[in-house]
This record gives C-alpha cells, structure tokens and sequence, in this order.
C-alpha cells in the first residue's frame, strides 16, 4: 500500500507540475500578442511616436531572438529548476514594472526585463517536462503544453481587448502577476532539483555577447530609417556594427570547441532553408499582428474588445487547422503540404493589401480566413521538417534554432512593418507638417497599408519558391 500511495504521489506531482508549466507556457505565448492591442493606446497615452512604441513589443522579441540559444545551452549545464524559477521571478516582477510604468522608456525597459525572463519559460518548458514525464506519458505532456501555447495566442487579442476597454492598458500587464505569483509557488512545490550535465561545462559568453550587440545595433539602425533622414550617420554606423557582428558571430561559432550554434548542421539544404522559410513565416504573421490594431482602430474606429476579437480569427483558424495538417502531411509528405500552406500565406497578403476605409466585417474575415489556413497548414509540417533534418543527437539544437527562427522572424517582422507602414504613410502628409501616426489621415493610413503588404508579397514570393524547389527536390530523392 506505501508503494502504491507513493506511486499515485509522484503521478499527482507531475500533473501539477504540467500544470504549472502550462501557465508559464499561456502567459508566454499571450504576452506576445496581447501588447499589440494597447499600442495606439500607449501612442497616445503616454505621449511617444510610432518608432519608439514599436519597441514596446519589438524588445520582448529582440529579448527571445538574443537569449534563445543562451538559454538552451545554459539548461543542459546547470539546475532547470533553478534558471526556470529566475526566469518566472523575473517574469513576475517586470510585469508589475510594466502596469505602473509613468513613461514610454520605462516601459521599454521593463519589457527588455519581461523578455528576459520569458526566454527561460519558453525554452525550458518542454525540457522540464521530458525530464520529469516517463516515455509513455511524455507525448501527451507535450501536447497539453504545445496546446496551452496555442491557447495563450488566440486569447492574446481577445483578452486584451476586453481588459483595454474595460480597465486600461496597464491591466493587459498586471494580470500576469497574481498567475505568475500561483505558478512560482507550484514549481517550487513539485518541481525536483533534477540532474546537470557535468561534461558541459564551457559556455561561449564571447558568442553570445557577439549575437547580442549584432542584433540589438541591426534593429536600432532599422528603426532609425523611420526617423527624418533616415536617422543619420549614426544609423549607418549601427547597421555596420550589426554586419560586423553577426560576421564575427559565425567565425567564432566555428572556432568555438563547444560554440552555441554548431555550424556543420547548416550544410543540409532542408534544415537551412527550413529555417528561413520558418523565419519568413513569423516575419509576415507578425506584420499582420502588429499592424491590424492601428488600421482597425485608427480607419476602422473599431472598440478594442472589437478588434481583439478580429484578430484571434487567425489563430483560431491555426489551432483548428494544425493537427489536421500533421496527419495529412503524414500521409503526402510535410513539404508539399507545408508548400500549400506558403501559397495560402501569399494569397492572404495580396488580399490584406487591398483593406480599404469600406472594409466591412464580412469582407474583413474572408480575407483573413487564407491567412489562418495558411498558418495551419504551413508550420507545423516545417517544423516536423526542421526536427527531422538533424541526427538524434542534435534535437534540442534543432529545437533552439527554430524558435530561434521564430523570434528572429517576429523581430525582422515588427521592424520591417514599422518601417513601411511609417514611412510610407508619411509620404502623404503635406512637407513641412508634424506626422503622427495616431493623427495622420484616414487616407494616408490606407495608402501606407496597403503599399507595405504588396512590398511584403514579393518575400512571401521568394519563399514560395524556395519551398516548391525544396518540394520538387524531394520528390527527386
């Protein structure tokens, strides 16, 4: 009988312990998307221009694309316990930062923090989990968690357009906290110490300190082109910097004896064009994310509880159309289903291209029901392909780089938008008048929309290229 109660304790243990992570995975996943609601809001609320609230979901992400393979590598070498609980704390208490947060700045920079400690949840959730789950369970666990994700992104829009409009948008970052609160208390209950890999005991810090300064100067320099000419010489000199360093991040990865990124994997064609088609993937879906609030609140003059959910149609139609697009890929192969799904994501950008001030509800949908399909069909089987394209050996390698990818992609993605969307809205403003976003005209908001997602088609072309030469390869072998 002590055998058995012991037994049924320890099942009990790992349940709470999914259900902890779960948590962590949800706010993870909804912190993300629901920011992009509140960013007119914020605009206008505390006073700062489109550049400089762009930052405010752009350095969550930059946080993630810098720390992803950090993380990773740190995970296999110390206490998953411990670096998850820092993460989660600090998680916890950059989102109090960001609800009381008085200036744009402040705000930045409690992001910055909340990206910080988001990198530790989303990475070593699964790891914990195949840690403490036993092989016959550990599928399901990971299901459960994978769904939970989902669940965060289509209730991002959502929940967020409820809270702005009923309790402000400080209460879009003060609910993480009695959550986060709740969880912490669980990991530490039923989450054991576990074991660390003694052999690892290197970390690249100069890698990683190289990874960091390229791609935080590559995405100054690219926000500054916002700004009156083009920011200046100091954005040349950041965009330089940025060259350099991610030059100097490559060599050093492939002097390195234990380097964060082991470049040989590259040589595969499938798993590196796998991994920029994934990057192209989240670039164009967080386009479409982080632009659709300003359209349909500043031409639209939708509610933001309207708008949020508007903008859920499309993971919603992902979370229903992704387990079904796994099977069929088993059966017909994950490239050329992975290869429809990239048609379905072009079509939908001509179609966003043609949002206009008569937009109506109905019409609104049927342009978006491609995209969501699209989302569906296209990443899961890349990701499958991308999984499958290393030795055993290097599957959480692989699994770092495509969220890698994925973090990457939203970053290039914001900025890329932000960029369009600013300076070609501008270009309708008479010269010498003060360009705001938040103030320009209707007109000039639909023209500047438009003309970014017919320039975001020609990258979704080339991807759809590339996927069909990868699909014809295939075939061939």
């Amino acid at each position: 009988m002590t055998n058995i109660a012991a037994s049924q304790k320890a099942i009990s243990k790992q349940w709470w312990l999914l259900f902890a992570v779960s948590l962590g995975t949800f706010l993870f996943s909804l912190d993300v998307h629901i920011v992009n609601l509140a960013l007119p809001t914020l605009a206008e609320d505390l006073h700062s221009d489109f550049a400089t609230v762009e930052w405010v979901p752009l350095s969550y992400s930059l946080m993630l694309a810098i720390l992803v393979l950090c993380v990773a590598r740190l995970g296999d070498m110390w206490s998953k316990k411990w670096l998850y609980l820092i993460g989660f704390a600090t998680f916890t208490t950059s989102s109090l930062i960001c609800g009381i947060a008085t200036t744009i700045h402040l705000l930045i920079a409690a992001r910055i923090l909340q990206g910080f400690g988001a990198v530790f949840i989303a990475v070593l959730s699964p790891a914990i989990v195949t840690e403490v789950f036993p092989d016959t369970k550990r599928g399901l666990a990971l299901g459960i968690i994978t769904s939970t994700g989902w669940v965060g992104v289509s209730l991002g829009p959502t929940v967020g357009g409820v809270l702005l409009e009923y309790f402000g948008w400080r209460s879009v970052f003060l609910v993480n906290v009695p959550i986060c609160l709740i969880a912490i208390l669980l990991v530490m209950l039923v989450l054991p110490r576990g074991s660390r890999n003694t052999d690892k005991k290197y970390f690249d810090f100069w890698g990683a300190l190289l990874l960091a300064i390229a791609l935080t100067c590559l995405l100054l320099g690219m926000t500054r082109i916002q700004e009156e000419n083009f920011g200046g010489n100091l954005t040349l000199v950041l965009l330089a910097i940025g060259v350099m360093g991610c030059v100097s991040f490559l060599l050093s990865q492939k002097k390195s004896a234990q380097p964060l990124v082991n470049l040989n994997l590259f040589r595969s064609l499938e798993l590196s064009f796998s991994l920029l088609l994934s990057s192209i993937g989240y670039l164009f879906t967080s386009c479409v994310i982080f632009i659709l609030p300003f359209f349909l609140e500043l031409v639209k003059h939708y509610s933001e509880q309207q708008v949020g959910l508007l903008i859920a149609v499309v993971p919603i139609l992902g979370i229903c159309v992704g387990p079904i697009a796994g099977s069929v890929a088993d059966r017909f192969g994950e490239r050329s289903i992975s290869t429809i799904g990239l048609v379905l994501l072009l079509i939908s950008c001509l179609t966003i291209s043609t949002f206009s001030e008569e937009l109506t509800i109905g019409g609104y949908l049927l342009r978006m029901i491609p995209l969501g399909i699209g989302v569906g069909l296209f990443q899961p089987p890349n990701q499958s392909v991308i999984m499958g394209s290393v030795p055993p050996q290097y599957l959480s390698v692989a699994s770092g780089l495509w969220f890698f990818s994925r973090a990457l992609g939203q970053v290039m993605g914001i900025t890329l938008i932000g960029i369009l969307f600013s300076r070609l809205t501008a270009s309708q403003i008479p010269a010498g008048t003060s360009f705001s976003v938040t103030t320009a005209p209707v007109e000039a908001l639909v023209f500047g929309e438009q003309v970014s997602f017919r320039i975001v088609c020609v990258i979704l072309i080339v991807a759809v290229v590339i996927s069909g030469f990868l699909c014809v390869k295939r075939s061939k072998e």
